[in-house]
């Protein structure tokens, strides 16, 4: 018998499984859901290898990733093509850092190691969430999901980003169902990002969610578990007629 499929999630900097929590568990009754743990490894191959020796070696993934979880997703992909099902990359992009972009992961990583890693997360959230979420409630969750990630993993994290290829010239190979899904209020890995990688994917499919910066799996869970039931029926049923 055929080994089931499964859902691996990659959170992004800073975050843990709380990321994808609504997703999983609203998604869980019938798929099975792994949260990547990409926390150990300082570079992107490592943590590509740790994630693929989570799903059962049978399985097919169905692989999505938000901001550093996509730039991993696309480092599975380039590992192991013919174990992906489908690929949704959210809230990321297919460039390497620009100069300026390395000049202030490498501020973040100095500041971190100066002893003041909880003076990170203030700087960062400014470009995670909407403005009107950053001082409530859900500005302290994404708080204490960094502070459980804490300062050695975000320094390893960091490290891996810094060093990432530029995947532009492998998206046109791409042959699974694919959705490319971004916040329309993310200034971080902003839509023209998103339709960057949209145009040289083939088939892909674009989606703008409203409300949501770069964090939409907790900003706006519902719209996202919408994007994601859709994408996973892509290919496994007849298409159907979808707004979303």
């Amino acid at each position: 018998m055929p080994a089931p499929p499964v859902l691996l999630l990659l959170p992004g900097l800073l975050c843990d499984a709380r990321l994808w929590r609504d997703q999983t568990q609203a998604l869980g009754a019938t798929t099975r859901c792994i949260v990547a743990d990409l926390t150990q490894d300082d570079t992107l191959a490592s943590m590509a290898a740790r994630a693929l020796d989570a799903v059962p070696a049978a399985a097919p993934i169905s692989l999505i990733g938000l901001s550093m979880g996509g730039y991993v997703a696309l480092e599975i992909l380039r590992r192991a093509p013919a174990r992906i099902a489908r690929l949704a990359l959210m809230d990321t992009s297919a460039r390497a850092d620009t100069p300026e972009q390395s000049r202030r992961r490498r501020g973040l990583l100095s500041l971190s190691n100066s002893g003041q890693f909880r003076g990170v997360t203030p700087r960062l959230l400014p470009q995670l969430l909407h403005p009107s979420r950053i001082d409530g409630p859900l500005g302290d969750e994404v708080r204490a999901m960094a502070d459980r990630v804490g300062r050695d993993a975000f320094q390893r994290q960091q490290r891996a980003i810094l060093a990432r290829p530029d995947s532009r010239p492998h998206l046109p190979a791409i042959r699974v169902p694919t959705l490319v899904g971004v916040g329309e209020h993310d200034i971080l890995t902003p839509p023209d990002l998103a339709e960057e990688m949209a145009a040289l994917i083939p088939g892909a499919r674009l989606a703008r969610i409203p409300g949501a910066a770069h964090l939409p799996p907790m900003e706006t869970p519902e719209a996202v578990l919408r994007l994601l039931q859709a994408w996973l029926a892509d290919g496994a049923t007849p298409p159907q007629p979808a707004a979303i």
